[in-house]
């Protein structure tokens, strides 16, 4: 008497198993994970608002806080669940930002020293926080870490004439960077680059306020 199994007999439990494995697991809120892809939402659904004040900008290049700004609220409003708001009192966070540098730099000239190819950088430096509770919703963290909270301020006494005046702890910001190139003989310029390097850091910002994975 042989003592091989058949391995024909094993089908059906494999199978039972393959389809424990692929289909999706019901959560306590309703939503389904299958393969570690879930039906939640992206964005945190206890944020409804968010408050965004005009860009500073320490380029030379002015105009650009107004258009980066505008560019934000529009990506905002298209793509996220959130309502930019004008009053800081009403909204659940701020998002605030900083444009600390514009360059360009030439890749490539012609024969007549002219500019064939170019390329275009935009840094801007990025703050996210809760309003109401003082969480860090800017910086970046695991899975399942929780946010920071940004201690409040510490009421100091009345200084003393001539002590020198403790620093302000710097924001943790979040700094973005977009790259945009242009070719003046395909009809680019530096106009088009910067309208490029706008909309690009728009998307990557409102990208960062999507919830970790």
């Amino acid at each position: 008497m042989s003592l091989r199994r058949n391995p024909i007999a094993f089908l059906p439990l494999l199978a039972v198993s393959a389809l424990a494995l692929v289909l999706p697991a019901c959560e306590w809120d309703g939503h389904f994970t299958v393969l570690g892809y879930t039906t939640r939402p992206n964005y945190d659904p206890n944020i409804h608002t968010v408050y965004v004040p005009i860009f500073k900008n320490k380029t030379v290049w002015r105009g650009l806080e107004f258009e980066l700004t505008e560019a934000v609220v529009r990506e905002i409003h298209a793509k996220t669940p959130f309502r930019v708001v004008s009053d800081r009192a009403e909204a659940d966070t701020e998002l605030t930002g900083t444009i600390v540098s514009y360059n360009k730099a030439i890749i490539n000239r012609n024969q007549l020293n002219e500019v064939r190819e170019a390329e275009t950088t935009l840094s801007v430096e990025v703050f996210w926080r809760n309003i109401r509770t003082g969480e860090i919703l800017s910086q970046p963290r695991k899975p399942g870490e929780p946010p920071p909270v940004a201690l409040p301020a510490v009421v100091q006494p009345p200084p003393v004439a001539g002590a020198p005046v403790p620093p302000v702890p710097p924001a943790p910001v979040v700094a973005i960077t977009s790259v945009a190139g242009f070719i003046p003989e395909l009809g680019g310029s530096i106009t088009t680059a910067r309208q490029d390097n706008v909309n690009r850091l728009a998307v990557q910002i409102v990208s960062m306020m999507e919830k970790p994975w």
